[in-house]
């Protein structure tokens, strides 16, 4: 099964007030496991960034100035999606800026299927706090490079959150025991075989008399 983690950065928190995506970044799974084939750009928002939103991922006007707009990667990154299912941590957010930017360019929306993290971590731990720091700190996984919010750095996290909080590596173990299992079963309904009986032919008995006589007090015979 092909996924696509998917994290993007932004000048603020509505599309429908002007926001625009400045980082997107996605990494290909496959049955839940990363496979190496990443895509990340930083983008130039055509438009100002606002303080709010640079304290956050530490992106600022004159470092996204010198990098392509979103139309000028919107063809790769529809075509490195694909009709992958789409792995998010409040999904909703991410899609919701993709869809505006996609509608910019006339582009069809996003519709496939979409896994939010953010409603399986709070569905599978009711109550407690279920940010990706949160569940990174629950699932012992490092953050001590996370000093700002950056989609690549998100998605390489929330990799290993949706990992664990698809039980990834239980049944990992799992497939094991039940590959150990299956061996045993395997031998255990082999056809038992006949024994294989060797009969000497008179010249092997010869040689062996031969060989028993030239012994100077065998134990046998003690």
């Amino acid at each position: 099964m092909r996924e696509i983690i998917l994290d993007t950065e932004t000048t603020g928190l509505d599309p429908a007030d002007g926001h625009r995506i400045v980082e997107i970044a996605c990494i290909e799974l496959h049955n839940h496991l990363p496979t190496g084939k990443v895509f990340h750009r930083y983008v130039n928002p055509e438009r100002a960034m606002t303080a709010e939103a640079e304290a956050i991922h530490g992106l600022g006007d004159e470092f996204l100035r010198r990098h392509e707009p979103f139309a000028s990667i919107a063809a790769a990154f529809v075509a490195f999606v694909g009709d992958a299912q789409i792995v998010a941590h409040n999904a909703a957010f991410d899609l919701g800026f993709i869809n505006a930017e996609l509608k910019r360019l006339e582009l069809p929306p996003f519709v496939g299927p979409v896994v939010d993290t953010l409603d399986m971590a709070r569905k599978r731990f009711p109550g407690a706090p279920a940010s990706l720091d949160a569940l990174c700190r629950r699932f012992a996984i490092d953050l001590s490079t996370r000093d700002k919010h950056g989609a690549k750095l998100d998605c390489e996290l929330l990799a290993k959150v949706y990992l664990e909080l698809v039980g990834g590596r239980q049944s990992a173990l799992d497939l094991g025991a039940q590959a150990v299992k299956a061996a045993l079963r395997a031998a255990s309904e082999r056809p038992a075989r006949a024994p294989r009986l060797y009969a000497p032919s008179a010249d092997e008995r010869a040689s062996h008399a031969a060989l028993v006589a030239k012994l100077k007090a065998p134990i046998w015979q003690n």
